[in-house]
């Protein structure tokens, strides 16, 4: 038969090892819903990078090239067909 003093150390080493695994799975976990957020963040910071990219490419296309084309409907000078045929090429 075991002594007091032997179960009151056994149970003692059960309980710190039960509270230390809850705090050591705590700080996994922690440290698992940073790098999800640090990894959703590079990955918006990159869509915004290509999309700013993407856009000065299309800004500096339309900006290159003057064609003298009226896209004012309310101009008398419009030209509903060279309209068109412009918006066509583009796509």
């Amino acid at each position: 038969m075991a002594s007091t003093g032997v179960n009151v150390l056994r149970w003692s080493a059960l309980g710190l090892g039960v509270f230390y695994g809850i705090y050591h799975q705590s700080k996994i976990s922690a440290k698992d819903k940073l790098d999800q957020i640090n990894q959703e963040y590079a990955h918006k910071e990159e869509l915004i990078k290509k999309a700013k990219e993407e856009y000065s490419r299309r800004q500096a296309a339309f900006s290159g090239k003057p064609s003298g084309l009226i896209t004012n409907p309310e101009d008398p000078k419009f030209d509903l067909e060279a309209f068109l045929k412009a918006k066509a090429e583009e796509k």
